[in-house]
């Protein structure tokens, strides 16, 4: 059994919930640490050509953000 603190949803989950919140074609997908919390950053493109981030925690999949990018970093 997994410990509690090493708990996560996978990649492809967080693909699923970014895209049931920004519809599009999912560009890159990363993992980050932000103020000491795992969080996966989805990269979506949108059918009007935006690119917009979507941030969720990786640990319990609540989205934490959803931003247009101006730059693809």
């Amino acid at each position: 059994m997994t410990p509690v603190y090493r708990q996560r949803i996978t990649k492809e989950q967080a693909q699923e919930i970014a895209l049931s919140h920004v519809p599009g074609e999912i560009l890159h997908v990363d993992m980050d640490l932000e103020n000491g919390v795992l969080v996966y950053e989805v990269f979506i493109l949108t059918q009007d050509n935006r690119i917009i981030e979507v941030e969720i925690l990786a640990k319990s999949g609540r989205v934490l953000k959803i931003e247009q990018e101006n730059d693809f970093d």
